[in-house]
């Protein structure tokens, strides 16, 4: 049995965009979570709750591309209550993730209720091809061994898998670019 695909949704009020998970948190996921802040950010947020609530677990991808966010959108000297995104409600499962991988003076860790009167839309998928999904999860596994030493050991591997595929798929790419009636060269369908 297969779980369902996890759902974004969000609303904004003033410089404040909440996001609500439901479902894993994971490397398909991070890519339109990635997209909404970083688009949110260029129309002016500051600040971002992330509703844990309904969020049982998150793979590494999306926990990289979250301390990402979190290291991108805070000062180092910033306090944690002023940190601009908070985690709301993670499962102990999910805190303990974070806070495994040295990542957690990132955040906010808030127990409480979502704010109330908020009109939540649904977040589109954006349908990200192949290439841009290694991508993504490259980039997050090598953030999260770069902001701490411990996760080299954890991800180097995963971090040497995607670098490969890219390459590969890179290559692949080239190779029909360069060649489109290739017939050894598959073709995309």
């Amino acid at each position: 049995m297969t779980s369902p695909s996890p759902t974004l949704l969000a609303a904004r009020v003033g410089d404040t965009v909440c996001v609500k998970i439901s479902g894993r948190a994971n490397f398909a996921t991070s890519v339109d979570f990635k997209q909404l802040v970083t688009e949110a950010c260029a129309r002016g947020a500051q600040r971002f709750i992330v509703d844990l609530a309904a969020c049982p677990i998150m793979d590494s991808t999306f926990l990289g591309v979250l301390a990402s966010l979190g290291m991108k959108l805070s000062a180092d000297d910033l306090p944690p209550e002023r940190r601009p995104i908070e985690l709301l409600n993670p499962s102990a499962k999910v805190a303990d993730l974070i806070d495994n991988l040295g990542v957690l003076q990132l955040f906010r860790v808030v127990q409480g209720s979502t704010p109330e009167n908020l009109s939540f839309t649904a977040v589109e998928c954006a349908g990200a091809s192949k290439l841009e999904l290694s991508r993504n999860c490259l980039e997050a596994h090598q953030v999260l061994m770069n902001l701490n030493a411990d996760n080299a050991a954890k991800f180097k591997d995963v971090a040497q898998f995607f670098a490969e595929d890219i390459a590969k798929q890179e290559a692949a790419k080239q190779a029909v670019d360069t060649n489109p009636s290739n017939p050894a060269v598959p073709q995309p369908s």
